[in-house]
């Protein structure tokens, strides 16, 4: 039981950085599509935006609810970071205290 949960808590932990990631690549591709870097038209660019937004829309529309408009500038990626990076902080706390604790059997 202990490495079942040990191996879910990690594998966990990467799937949340992966998700940080996507959430930077969805960041910087919103920037890219509004200052016409990348060409919307473009079939790959289009559907390479239109698999980031899926992906991380989900996750980010609640946040959008909260958080005051502040002009052109979303912040509900930093905030969600934060708080992904929080819950990681707390599973990697788990684990080690999970190394530490002593065994009951």
């Amino acid at each position: 039981m202990f490495t079942v949960l040990s191996a879910l808590i990690q594998v966990l932990l990467v799937a949340i950085n992966i998700y940080v990631f996507v959430l930077i690549a969805s960041a910087v591709m919103s920037w890219l599509l509004a200052f016409n870097v990348l060409n919307s038209r473009n079939q790959l660019v289009a559907m390479l935006a239109e698999f980031l937004y899926r992906v991380t829309e989900p996750a980010l529309r609640p946040i959008r609810r909260f958080i005051p408009h502040l002009g052109g500038i979303d912040v509900s990626p930093v905030v969600l970071i934060l708080v992904l990076y929080f819950f990681q902080i707390l599973l990697s706390s788990v684990l080690r205290d999970m190394y530490r604790a002593p065994a009951l059997f």
